[in-house]
């Protein structure tokens, strides 16, 4: 039976990993669980792994359970349509995901499927203590490697065309799901890249791809414009230029590390050590933060600048500053945790950025400045949910430039933090805007700070 869900449409997810309109969302988990019903494949050996693991450790049964039955009844149904009822349905949609390349539509793109479908669960007590368990987010890591693989080859680049009709059994009209090279998505893309500037309208979508293949690395004259899967088109480069160094040998310039909005500042008192990261608010504890790393004392009562990544965007890094990098390290962490403050929260993981920072899979990276008035800083690039695989791509010991090459996010976006000591102060250029969920990306490479 069709049920398709009609509700109030509203802004719903910051970067647009997950669709705008909660319809959108509701509708899209409907059609997978309909075309999962429908066509019961077998299990990926890395699925019916985690349903091993599920079955067989009682603690994580248990919680896994209680993750889908403490969901409150009026989530479960009513406005919101099909929705995850157990672990067993959420394991059939989670295989059905695993040869699924994200694709764009008007209200963003489901770029994050596998949180959209523990969108609820996550809220839950029982949630909360799953999605922290290492044994399980172990077997997570792999799940998202097995995806990751799919996304590396070239059955996922079905999503890179220019046709501009909805791609072949998107499902409800609410959720016609279009290619990342159509005029829809080429509009959409260049628009998020305008900051304040006047945006470009549906109709001027020639001057949008004409903007892309002036703006990116790519080949229009191949028919996928010379990206060979799904992975490479989301880690395309800028062509040369286009994001110049500012300041360029001016140590006192800090540039933006990422293409990225910002999303707090916070200084002094409130960076402290160890903290209570989970409570309102979510403090930063920079001990965690830095997995414990005895440099974190450095950074106790200085500044933590946050800014997170748009699905539409560009997912390299660079280096912030001219230094030498001192440590590099990947930590294994969660991917589907979030703060118990934030409740059942629809926006999810968007305002855990802060708590995500201490437990999610994240690089970290120290680098001596080469301008003593900054000294040690270190940059933290955070995983969220699906967006887990970064790459880091400098060593210790390295010479690094300013808006030189450090690593990318891969299959996604994310978040990232930037800490500098108590001794640096800093003069913030973020265009006008004060931090938060509703600002626009900055440009990597450009001016992020000054020292005073």
């Amino acid at each position: 039976m069709d049920t398709k869900v009609i509700i109030e449409s509203k802004p719903y997810r910051v970067g647009e990993w997950l669709p705008t309109d909660q319809t959108i969302l509701c509708n899209w988990l409907e059609d997978l669980s309909n075309e999962v019903e429908n066509d019961k494949k077998p299990f990926h050996p890395v699925i019916s792994d985690l349903q091993h693991l599920i079955e067989t450790d009682a603690e994580i049964f248990a919680l896994i359970n209680l993750a889908f039955e403490q969901v409150p009844e009026k989530y479960k149904y009513s406005q919101y349509g099909k929705q995850v009822r157990d672990y067993h349905h959420f394991l059939q949609l989670l295989n059905a995901v695993m040869t699924k390349s994200p694709t764009y539509n008007d209200t963003g793109c489901v770029g994050f499927p596998i949180n959209a479908i523990l969108d609820w669960s996550m809220g839950t007590e029982g949630g909360f203590a799953a999605f922290l368990n290492d044994k399980l987010n172990a077997q997570f890591k792999k799940v998202l490697q097995h995806w990751g693989t799919f996304l590396n080859s070239v059955d996922s680049n079905y999503v890179l065309s220019i046709d501009n009709h909805p791609i072949q059994g998107s499902g409800h009209k609410l959720t016609k799901q279009y290619c990342w090279l159509s005029d829809k998505a080429m509009v959409a893309m260049m628009n998020m890249m305008r900051q304040h500037k006047e945006p470009i309208k549906p109709e001027e979508h020639a001057k949008a791809r004409l903007e892309f293949i002036d703006t990116f690395q790519c080949d229009p004259r191949d028919e996928h414009y010379g990206f060979t899967c799904w992975d490479d088109f989301f880690t395309r480069e800028f062509r040369d230029g286009k994001r110049p160094i500012a300041a360029e040998g001016n140590d006192n310039v800090i540039v933006n590390a990422c293409e990225s909005a910002p999303y707090r500042v916070t200084k002094g008192n409130d960076v402290k050590l160890r903290n209570q990261f989970w409570i309102k608010g979510q403090p930063y504890s920079l001990s965690h933060m830095l997995n414990n790393d005895k440099r974190a004392e450095q950074f106790v009562g200085g500044t933590v600048y946050q800014a997170f990544l748009s699905a539409k965007s560009y997912h390299r890094w660079n280096c912030p500053i001219s230094g030498t990098i001192i440590k590099t390290q990947m930590v294994d962490g969660s991917y589907y945790s979030e703060t118990p403050v934030a409740g059942y929260d629809d926006a999810a993981p968007n305002d855990s950025q802060g708590y995500i920072a201490e437990v999610a899979t994240r690089a970290v990276i120290f680098i001596e400045a080469d301008n003593p008035a900054i000294g040690l800083m270190a940059i933290v690039f955070i995983g969220m949910a699906e967006v887990s695989s970064c790459d880091i791509r400098v060593y210790e010991g390295q010479k690094v430039s300013k808006g030189q090459p450090m690593g990318t996010f891969h299959f996604g976006g994310s978040s990232h933090c930037m800490l500098f000591r108590k001794e640096v102060e800093l003069e913030f250029d973020l265009m006008g805007q004060k931090p938060g969920l509703n600002t626009f990306n900055l440009c990597v490479n450009s001016k992020l700070a000054t020292i005073k």
